[in-house]
């Protein structure tokens, strides 16, 4: 197995559009509902939609495969977007720390189901831990390297710790022949005594 793959079984990638064969089917027209609760900084859940995901949420035993960080909308029309690390989901597109709108997040193509949590700390602090979260973009995804690899749950506790608040996630002990460290899996981000769930695990419907 390749390091790539065997990372991808691991941590919350959850290996979408990069673990495809052959080309992407067209997106349909679906539109994200977010709780009236959701503020810049909040945590985004997803379980998502390929087979991998299941894999990453066997070895997690948790509900999700992957999570970003809220990012409020540049106007007031504008859509709330997510800033997460990923594997590419985009032709052309690298693995790295993107920006995309809820609704690409969101989209029944790549989630099954999502939660919202909140992470208590002023908007000051919430302020600075998406300002670091949006300068990482272009930033390489790694999983290779245990202590200073990013990848999605990494990069949200890592913007929380620069907005001055220091999640106390769980890391597991990841023990394979092109693998091995302590990562932070999405449950033992989610599980910080820090967050609190905005919303309980909510499914994502397609448009009729």
């Amino acid at each position: 197995m390749c390091r790539r793959c065997a990372a991808l079984l691991l941590i919350a990638g959850a290996g979408l559009a990069a673990c495809r064969l052959g080309g992407a089917a067209p997106l349909q027209p679906f539109l994200a509902q977010l709780s009236a609760q959701a503020q810049a900084g909040d945590l985004l859940f997803r379980h998502g939609t390929e087979a991998i995901s299941q894999l990453v949420r066997s070895v997690d035993a948790g509900d999700f495969s992957h999570v970003g960080l809220l990012v409020a909308p540049a106007s007031p029309s504008g859509p709330w977007r997510v800033v997460h690390a990923t594997p590419s989901e985009k032709p052309g597109q690298p693995d790295a720390v993107v920006l995309d709108t809820l609704d690409f997040y969101l989209h029944p193509q790549r989630a099954r189901s999502y939660q919202l949590y909140r992470v208590a700390a002023s908007a000051t602090a919430r302020q600075q831990a998406v300002d670091w979260a949006l300068g990482q973009q272009g930033r390489a995804f790694d999983l290779l390297d245990a202590e200073r690899g990013l990848y999605c749950t990494t990069l949200v506790w890592q913007a929380w710790r620069h907005g001055g608040v220091a999640l106390e996630a769980t890391f597991t002990e990841v023990m394979l022949p092109l693998l091995s460290g302590h990562y932070l899996l999405p449950d033992g981000l989610r599980r910080a005594p820090q967050l609190q769930a905005l919303t309980p695990v909510l499914p994502v419907v397609p448009a009729p």
